[in-house]
């Protein structure tokens, strides 16, 4: 044998100790770089997983109204409430090593780039859980060095601080299912329409393969790919021990049945939701991205029986051919909470809110502020001014101002104030605005809440300055409440994404009016509907008096581009504004009976399954029969009578007698010639 010359030998370990010691190094360097990031990761403590999440909206019994997800729905459920087959059937296609690794899967990934390698293409992946969860929290899907990098850093971050449970949690509530669908519980409603702790086995194999191509292996798009690929999860399951060959076979042949809806749903009551995404901005300082994708509960006053009727009263009662549009309020009196709410006839042609929006002339709606004012002032149900066509002066003398009533009807002799309400007399109402004052009707609508600008102008008592559907409904509910002010309530409870809670209504009603006055105001609002107060017309509430079934008050408005009905039982109060936007005159009788429709089959039907309760005094007044047409107190001899209420000592104290000589006469009309000849016998 040659030996080996000594200069070889030593060329040869050269090499050797150099390949040796950059093993070393690379190692020591490689050690050094796991321990540096691990130290960064523990230095940087746990980084947030807070993801967008869709806010949920909720009725007052507690059923969803709408959601708030700007086309992605996100919902977060912890793990305890994922079916067991969701999370084996994940970890089984994504991450069989989830529980034994620390964020990578080395092994995995050397034979992923072998096979990447041979193939001269990317057709394996390596990531694991947790660096799908990574990217999908905080990183965009980019394939550069430096996005790799920062995804490296978050996983080790993400294994340092949490445990592998909360990571699993992470990600189910975070990875995509296509069809804007974040999560797993999102993507249970949407495909299966049920919970994802609802899951079956066929179900959860299913949604388990779209995560690989949300679009390409969607049911949806292609339901032989969605099964080619569930058949891959279940055998991945059987692999991986979870279930057995047989139970896969089982699997893949069960029948999935669809939740079909590829439209978006359409929200409940969608003007009632805009007013209270408008005070969650504003009442509560929310911003617009907390309130869309928040996560947040926000639990709301709204009965949803309720808002269907009034939706199906307008869309029945107004021409479906008409341009004429529909507001409608409802409010409990006794708490303030909004009940329903329209704000138009169609919310996708325009979501303009007529309701809490637009401001439209009252009209005669604004009469029982005026009679409240002056009732504080003296006047009581009985007393009389005359109706008759008259001009009225103001501005010291330099305007007039002449009020017409309806087809230029008038008594032509004295009324009663009870009477006037009634029949809507417009003389009487200037006559007494001009005895009170502008600037006290004034101060008693901004005190139940009106605040839009008023003009103190005679016509004021018509109601010509332009007010909201909103006010004036919540003005007539602090009458309704004896007078006791609680300021319109669409929100009760708003819980965060964590479950605290956030913001919690308290109740903050406040006594604005007098008690007694208030109620003597609202008695004189059932006047409207009774027909013993007809005169020389008719009561304004005679077109619908038929429908009526309990004693309501409530007060009616036409102006001549503008009909409205206002009114409550002690239950519920609720206003109605018909018209046209752009302020057309309302010609037909039909459409100025369109408001008075509304409200009187909306107040029926929703109270329908409600005791009907009457209006129950005050203590500080007094009820009296009366005659109707004078006001005096009623006497057997007046044909007819009606019970009216007044503050304790401004009662009537003289009685009716326009009728005593007629009784006399027919009761002489009523005697026999003998009694006639002989009245001692």
């Amino acid at each position: 044998m040659e030996p080996i010359p000594s200069s070889r030998f030593r060329g040869a370990w050269k090499y050797v100790r150099a390949a040796v010691f950059i093993t070393v190094f690379l190692a020591v360097f490689a050690f050094a770089a796991l321990g540096g990031f691990i130290l960064f990761a523990k230095m940087a403590g746990a980084p947030p997983v807070a993801v967008p999440q869709t806010t949920l909206f909720y009725a007052d019994d507690g059923s969803k109204i709408g959601e708030s997800d700007q086309g992605q729905k996100r919902y977060w459920v912890h793990l305890d409430d994922i079916s067991p087959h969701a999370i084996e059937a994940t970890i089984a296609v994504e991450d069989r090593k989830f529980y034994s690794h620390h964020g990578f899967d080395f092994k995995r990934i050397a034979a992923a780039v072998i096979a990447n390698v041979r193939a001269m293409a990317k057709v394996e992946g390596a990531s694991t859980i947790t660096q799908q969860y990574a990217r999908n929290l905080f990183l965009t899907h980019e394939k550069t060095w430096s996005r790799k990098i920062q995804e490296a850093l978050y996983t080790i971050r993400l294994e340092t601080n949490y445990s592998k449970d909360k990571i699993l949690e992470g990600y189910f509530n975070t990875i995509y299912y296509g069809h804007g669908a974040y999560g797993i519980e999102a993507a249970a409603r949407y495909y299966f329409g049920k919970h994802a702790s609802e899951l079956t086995l066929s179900e959860a194999a299913m949604l388990a393969g779209i995560p690989k191509g949300p679009y390409y292996y969607s049911p949806f798009v292609n339901e032989q790919r969605a099964k080619a690929r569930q058949k891959i999860v279940l055998l991945s399951m059987a692999e991986a021990g979870y279930i057995s060959r047989q139970e896969a076979e089982q699997a893949y042949r069960a029948k999935l049945v669809y939740v079909r809806h590829h439209e978006r749903e359409q929200p409940i009551a969608p003007y009632f939701q805009d007013v209270v995404k408008q005070q969650l901005r504003t009442k509560l300082g929310l911003d617009e991205r907390t309130i869309e994708l928040g996560g947040l509960r926000v639990y709301t006053t709204l009965d949803p029986r309720l808002q269907r009727i009034a939706e199906e009263q307008i869309a029945r009662i107004i021409n479906p051919n008409s341009a004429i549009q529909a507001a409608l309020v409802a409010m409990d009196p006794r708490t303030g909470e909004v009940k329903a709410l329209v704000g138009g006839r169609n919310y996708q042609e325009s979501p303009f809110n007529r309701a809490v929006q637009a401001e439209r002339q009252p009209g005669s709606t604004f009469k029982p502020f005026l009679y409240y004012a002056a009732i504080e002032q003296g006047f009581t149900p009985s007393t009389q001014l005359r109706s008759e066509l008259t001009t009225f002066t103001f501005d010291d003398g330099r305007a007039r101002y002449t009020p017409h009533n309806y087809n230029d009807y008038y008594a032509n002799g004295p009324i009663t104030l009870a009477q006037a309400l009634a029949v809507s007399d417009n003389v009487f109402a200037v006559k007494t605005l001009q005895f009170i004052g502008a600037d006290k009707l004034v101060d008693t609508a901004k005190t139940l809440g009106i605040t839009s600008k008023l003009k103190a102008v005679p016509s004021l008592a018509l109601g010509t300055s332009p007010v909201r559907v909103i006010d004036m409904v919540a003005a007539y509910s602090t009458i309704a409440n004896y007078g006791k002010r609680n300021d319109p309530v669409f929100i009760k409870k708003v819980v965060d994404s964590a479950g605290n809670v956030i913001y919690e209504h308290q109740p903050a009603s406040r006594q604005v009016l007098d008690r007694d006055a208030a109620f003597v105001t609202a008695h004189l609002m059932t006047g409207m509907f009774d027909p013993k107060l007809n005169g020389y017309t008719t009561v304004t509430g005679q077109s619908i008096a038929d429908d009526i079934t309990r004693p309501y008050a409530g007060k009616s408005g036409t102006t001549k581009t503008d009909s409205w009905m206002i009114g409550f039982a002690p239950q519920l109060v609720a206003g109605v504004w018909t018209g046209y936007d752009r302020g057309e005159p309302l010609d037909r009788f039909d459409e100025k009976q369109y408001a008075k429709q509304i409200w009187v089959h909306f107040m029926e039907e929703g109270l329908a399954d409600e005791p009907k309760r009457s209006f129950k005094p005050t203590k500080g007044v007094i009820g009296v029969d009366i005659d109707p047409q004078n006001g005096k107190l009623a006497t057997d001899a007046c044909p007819v009578k009606r019970k009216t209420y007044y503050l304790i000592g401004t009662e009537p104290t003289d009685y009716c007698t326009d009728h005593l000589e007629k009784k006399k006469k027919k009761k002489e009309d009523g005697k026999s010639w003998f009694e006639k000849w002989f009245p001692w016998f």
